[in-house]
């Protein structure tokens, strides 16, 4: 897929096809450790396309086109407890 043709696609429809070539890889790397390769050209195009799509993405992000997913909750740090050695 070209890039101009992705930038001219709306924020909901990259989101969405990004989640599906991120399926479709995953199945891609299942196969092929399975040994039921369809091709690598297929998967290494695969992969540049989503990475298009998540530079598009991320610049509607930028200009402000796109409300930015909400930031994860921060995970709760944990200590270790030194045990006393004699």
């Amino acid at each position: 897929m070209k890039a101009e043709k992705i930038r001219g696609l709306d924020a909901a429809e990259l989101q969405r096809q990004s989640n599906e070539a991120q399926e479709q890889l995953f199945r891609f790397r299942f196969q092929m450790g399975m040994g039921q390769t369809e091709g690598l050209k297929k998967y290494r195009a695969l992969k540049k396309d989503r990475a298009r799509m998540l530079t598009a993405l991320s610049e509607k992000r930028l200009a402000g086109e796109v409300i930015p997913p909400p930031a994860p909750a921060p995970k709760p740090v944990k200590t270790a407890l030194k045990s006393k050695k004699k």
